[in-house]
């Protein structure tokens, strides 16, 4: 059977490995033992030796790597990471795992992008280990992580707390009877067999909960946990002199990766057309942002701010390729330090607000709180790192949206016509003025 440290690398099993490991500059050395599991690997690339992890700094630097590919690059490589769903791996994987929740806990803290890359890429890993077992090894993986998870078989929804906060895991996600989760298919039946006419409670059971269930609660768990390590690690770091160079050694490859992501599949101008992350060029702007720029009056001037402008500008700055490339990211991925958003897109909203007639914040200061929102950083009076992701960064409204719910501001120029968003608009003038290149037909929202 399969070790649960391979799914779960904070269970017990998982921290005995940590207790057993050797001194951390031993990690930089080339390690045989990980070196022979890869390249044993069935489907594994062995032709690239850059694809080959050749100490435990490679290999954690490898499993985020993995993430961000596979997340972000259209061209990803399977074969290069067949390593990672290995079992034999399990022993270096849990130690590359501590190693990476160390390295961010040192340098970035809980609150920012590597955090959240890392808490991501351990999800999404587990999901697609579980994925490569036969459905009887994965019910019964699932049922024992869960089981050391868990105090209890019935378990008020309160102990999600954390998760649901969090956002990992939503109520609508649970089935509950009074305030207890139920998983286990002899409660469900118990507690609602009696309000099922004419089905199989067994099917409905499975229908309803089921594996699917089971795991993603296990999943989001394990992600929290994966959060929570973090942060005590940062807490600790704090209270500490100096860290271990080691860590500090990988928190910098973590960086770069994170950051290669972005100037390699986002915004590099290229064959493909990728369009960069700049300065914005007013004279792009479509008619209808135009129209925003010299004041709304009363009446639209709600929707045409918040709704529309904003995101409109921090897509136009940030990332504008969002449409052609289809990959969600947060403000922070391409904004780490909330500079440009502090700087130059709230300051260009708070203009146009300030234009309309009356000035939008004179009689609606809380209006502010919803443009924080719609960049993704929840209902709070600012904006920062530690509420993002509460709300989602919401894309350019297309243009039969606003010709629906803001017809004063469609006033089409001979351009609009080959167009459906706004945003696109804009990339096709960056085009046309030799800013950019490329054809960027896409998928607009």
């Amino acid at each position: 059977m399969v070790s649960v440290a391979f799914i779960n690398p904070l269970s017990v099993e998982g921290r005995q490995v940590v207790r057993e490991m050797g001194n951390l500059d031993s990690f930089r050395e080339e390690n045989g033992d990980i070196i022979n599991v890869v390249i044993h690997t069935r489907s594994q690339d062995i032709s690239d030796e850059e694809s080959i992890p050749h100490n435990y700094l490679d290999l954690a630097v490898k499993r985020l790597e993995w993430y961000i590919k596979k997340r972000n690059d259209p061209n990803f490589d399977y074969n290069k990471y067949s390593f990672l769903f290995n079992y034999k791996i399990t022993r270096f994987d849990v130690i590359s795992f501590y190693l990476l929740c160390q390295a961010v806990g040192v340098k970035f803290g809980p609150n920012s992008r590597e955090s959240r890359a890392m808490v991501e890429s351990q999800g999404k890993l587990m999901e697609s280990r579980l994925s490569e077992f036969s459905r009887i090894d994965r019910e019964e993986l699932i049922k024992k992580i869960l089981d050391s998870l868990l105090n209890d078989e019935r378990v008020k929804w309160t102990f999600f707390e954390d998760i649901l906060s969090s956002h990992k895991l939503k109520l609508e996600d649970l089935v509950m009877d009074h305030g207890n989760i139920i998983l286990n298919k002899e409660d469900f039946i118990e507690s609602f067999s009696s309000k099922i006419q004419h089905r199989d409670p067994d099917k409905i059971y499975n229908m309803m909960i089921g594996d699917k269930v089971k795991e993603l609660i296990m999943n989001r768990m394990i992600m929290q946990k994966t959060e929570d390590y973090i942060y005590k690690v940062h807490q600790k770091s704090r209270r500490e002199i100096e860290p271990n160079p080691i860590l500090l050694e990988l928190a910098e490859k973590v960086s770069n990766v994170l950051s290669e992501s972005f100037t390699s599949y986002g915004y590099k101008v290229g064959v493909n057309g990728e369009v960069k992350a700049a300065p914005l060029n007013s004279n792009a702007f479509p008619p209808c942002v135009k129209l925003v720029l010299e004041g709304m009056k009363s009446g639209g001037r709600n929707d045409a701010i918040i709704l529309f402008f904003t995101p409109f500008v921090s897509y136009a700055r940030l990332y504008p390729d969002v449409f052609r490339k289809n990959v969600t990211v947060k403000v922070s991925d391409v904004d780490p330090n909330l500079s440009v958003v502090q700087n130059e897109i709230l300051p260009l909203v708070y203009g146009a607000a300030e234009q309309c007639t009356p000035p939008l914040f004179e009689d609606q200061p809380q209006e502010k709180v919803n443009i924080n929102a719609k960049l993704g950083f929840g209902m709070h009076t600012t904006v920062d790192l530690k509420h993002e992701g509460e709300s989602i960064w919401y894309t350019p409204m297309s243009c039969e949206k606003v010709k629906l719910h803001l017809p004063s501001l469609c006033k089409p120029d001979k351009t609009c016509k080959r167009i459906g968003n706004p945003l696109s608009y804009y990339i096709r003038k960056l085009w046309e003025s030799g800013e950019t290149n490329g054809d960027h037909e896409g998928n607009e929202e």
